[in-house]
């Protein structure tokens, strides 16, 4: 009866039932926190949703104040809508590809127009803002203005804080300071335009509009024009004004980051439950055997088979192997020419029986001729080393 040695399918399940129940772990709360956050992206910030994370109370107020608000999904609409006398809110710069950030940056940099930015991350700002820089990230608090700019003075304290930026021009106006960081800058344009980059959007939802000076402040910041494009970007802007988008452009930033520390979790658990090699240990034999008997019981197998043949071509190799250091021949010339019966022949001088016939001669036909063999070939050895003794002393 043979046995297996491949795991069973019980053995499979409990060596890797960890990882399975891991991966598919992941995979539920991908699947999970996916559709949570399209049904967040559907409300969040859209000024026509009356949900506590939407802005149609803002919106309504900004139109009750004359402001005429414009809602668009692509690149492409919010890049021509820009100009004087306009103001562009960009709700989720994260969700724009290099391609897109791009072209929003060249339509707004010259149109005269505020561009609002909201909480970009720090490939995001460097784009959409060249001269302000991401540099911390913290929570959502109310902060008090300690600025100059009027908006931020007239409205007072407003639940700002998020991410934390650093403006690089002298000009720039720097509001609401989170550790002593502002988390809101206003970056004055040549074009007689601004940027202005918020580290929070909860003070434009629903639910905490009317908390602290919220609504003031972002009354005075998307209501500075007549005109407002409220630009929700998403993942259905698959042409990117112009651009295709590849299959990473679609993975929001965040995951990127996700990943790679998933990665390094992985190497670490590999480190971890990873078999390492420990010092060499000798093992306890259950019973120890004679090299004598298993010499015999080697050979009571070549003759129960008749292997005569491969008998005598062991003893040949074995002292073919024993006498090629003694007379200077390398180990594989002793097997394969007719080197080393030479070299043996000339240290004997003829004493006894050709080497050559014993060294590689044909195969004994009986067992009486192999018996002959094995004396030969120890008759052999013992005059070479007793040679080898008489020229060494």
């Amino acid at each position: 009866m043979t046995t297996s040695a491949s795991p069973t399918a019980h053995q499979l399940w409990t060596r890797y039932r960890a990882f399975l129940v891991a991966l598919i772990s992941l995979l539920i709360f991908g699947a999970v926190y996916a559709a949570q956050r399209s049904g967040e992206n559907h409300a969040a910030l859209d000024p026509r949703s009356a949900d506590p994370q939407g802005s149609r109370a803002l919106a309504e107020l900004l139109v009750s104040h004359g402001v005429t608000i414009k809602v668009v999904t692509t690149t492409g609409e919010a890049a021509s809508a820009a100009g004087p006398g306009t103001t562009l809110l960009v709700v989720e710069p994260d969700l724009l590809t290099t391609h897109q950030q791009s072209v929003l940056r060249s339509a707004t940099a010259h149109s005269g127009g505020r561009t609002l930015l909201l909480s970009p991350s720090p490939d995001q700002v460097h784009v959409l803002a060249p001269g302000i820089r991401a540099v911390a990230t913290g929570g959502a608090k109310v902060l008090s203005p300690s600025c100059d700019l009027p908006a931020a003075r007239r409205a007072g304290p407003a639940l700002t804080g998020g991410v934390q930026y650093m403006p690089s021009t002298p000009d720039a106006n720097t509001c609401y300071p989170d550790a002593g960081r502002p988390t809101l800058v206003r970056v004055p344009l040549p074009s007689g335009g601004d940027t202005v980059v918020l580290g929070a959007d909860d003070l434009l939802r629903n639910d905490h509009l009317d908390e602290q000076g919220n609504a003031s402040l972002a009354l005075q910041l998307l209501g500075a024009h007549a005109k407002l494009v409220w630009y929700l970007p998403s993942l259905s802007d698959a042409q990117g004004a112009g651009g295709d988008r590849s299959f990473f452009d679609l993975i929001p930033a965040g995951w990127t980051w996700a990943f790679r520390q998933l990665l390094v979790a992985a190497v670490l658990a590999a480190l971890w439950r990873g078999r390492r090699l420990g010092p060499v240990i000798s093992e306890q034999l259950p019973v120890a055997v004679r090299a004598a008997e298993a010499a015999e019981g080697r050979a009571r197998l070549y003759r129960r088979a008749n292997a005569r043949a491969r008998a005598a071509e062991a003893l040949r190799n074995a002292t073919r192997e024993r006498l090629a250091p003694l007379v200077g021949v390398p180990p594989p010339q002793a097997h394969t020419h007719d080197a080393l019966a030479t070299a043996v022949a000339a240290r004997l001088n003829g004493s006894l029986a050709d080497p050559q016939t014993l060294l590689q001669g044909p195969p004994p036909p009986d067992d009486k001729a192999l018996l002959d063999l094995a004396d030969g070939l120890d008759a052999l050895e013992r005059s070479l080393l007793s040679a080898e003794r008489l020229r060494n002393p």
